[in-house]
């Protein structure tokens, strides 16, 4: 997906957020391991039956009381190990698929899915679903990853440093290419950042083969590229706390109820919907796990009312089923009504190659 704001910051992926989905590191939490005394066989195996293990991205920030009430539920204990952001996970179960390095897998999105399902790193698992989850399976019918939130990464405007500055703020990708903004954007780099790399997939789905003479006009009217999202965020941003003079930052469609001053009832910033790009992420089973039984039932778990209904205020991600929003996020942070989108089967194909000729076009 997830992370990143101003009063409560979220340690996207990524960014989610996946950063989100799916660039911010966060305090892991993790689930206490209680295994029995003694080292015989039968010890170990009932042991290894009642634990999980769940490599994640870095994002993962759900309190221990949801995993605490699975482990009541199913007397299952779960172990997280975040790997990384959403690439660097992905790139981790491919180089231990051998070996898996956990049961099963959180924070894979649709930019990097196709890849996990193509390298044979996950074993099949079709999760039931609610009828309005089956819009975020990837496409072409793998049940492999079961979808388990989204995100939307739009550009963020600073809504008090164009009201004192007197100047509208843009609408469309196509607008932060007019003069008029000329050095007052600032995104997370595509190589570097798990929103950076949707920001690039919303100008390939806009622009088609023409998205590097976007990029060219877009850094000659002064972008700014950083590292991740934080440092796009927290120093850059005019209104992310850190004294920076950029009021336009890739961030999400959720960041402004996180901007709502203390004793105020509006958010300082907002997202321009019509530059979103929707990220996903899922869950699934390793292939070769050894409790892949145990990790079906936190899948199923995933995608029930208590961990979905937990999502918004701790992984800053939106649920994939139809669970009540706070309040906040209903009135101040809507999805986008069309988001771009790019195959996931065209970005697995293309990902490495965009992003050289990326990463060539902003460093020239």
């Amino acid at each position: 997906m997830r992370r990143p704001f101003v009063l409560t910051p979220r340690p996207h992926h990524r960014p989610r957020r996946g950063t989100p989905l799916r660039a911010l590191a966060a305090v892991p939490v993790l689930a206490l391991v209680v295994t029995a005394c003694g080292s015989s066989a039968g010890d170990d195996a009932a042991a290894e039956a009642d634990t999980i293990t769940l490599a994640t991205h870095d994002s993962w920030a759900m309190p221990e009381e949801v995993l605490d009430a699975f482990r009541d539920e199913t007397g299952i204990e779960v172990v997280v190990q975040p790997q990384g952001d959403a690439g660097t996970l992905t790139n981790k179960l491919v180089l231990t698929r051998d070996n898996p390095l956990a049961d099963g897998v959180y924070g894979i999105d649709n930019t990097f899915g196709s890849r996990a399902v193509d390298e044979g790193v996950l074993a099949p698992y079709d999760a039931a679903l609610p009828e309005e989850a089956e819009q975020y399976r990837l496409p072409g019918g793998e049940r492999e990853l079961t979808p388990v939130d989204f995100g939307d990464v739009c550009v963020n405007y600073d809504r008090t440093w164009f009201e004192e500055e007197g100047l509208e703020p843009p609408r469309s990708l196509d607008d932060l290419l007019d003069p008029a903004y000329a050095d007052l954007f600032v995104t997370p780099g595509a190589a570097t950042s798990s929103p950076g790399l949707a920001f690039l997939l919303a100008t390939v789905a806009a622009e088609g083969d023409d998205w590097p003479a976007y990029w060219e006009a877009l850094v000659d009217n002064g972008a700014k590229v950083t590292a991740g999202w934080s440092d796009a965020y927290e120093v850059d941003f005019t209104a992310g706390g850190g004294g920076g003079d950029r009021p336009l930052v890739l961030s999400y469609s959720s960041s402004p109820p996180f901007t709502v001053p203390e004793g105020g009832d509006e958010p300082t910033t907002a997202a321009l919907l019509d530059t979103c790009y929707r990220q996903v992420e899922y869950a699934g089973v390793l292939e070769g796990a050894a409790n892949p039984e145990g990790m079906q039932q936190l899948i199923d778990f995933m995608v029930g009312e208590q961990f979905q209904e937990a999502l918004p205020d701790n992984m800053y991600v939106y649920p994939v089923t139809d669970v009540a929003l706070p309040e906040a996020w209903a009135e101040h942070a809507p999805t986008a009504e069309t988001p771009y989108a790019v195959d996931p089967a065209e970005v697995a194909a293309n990902r490495e190659g965009w992003v050289r000729e990326w990463r060539d076009l902003v460093s020239r």
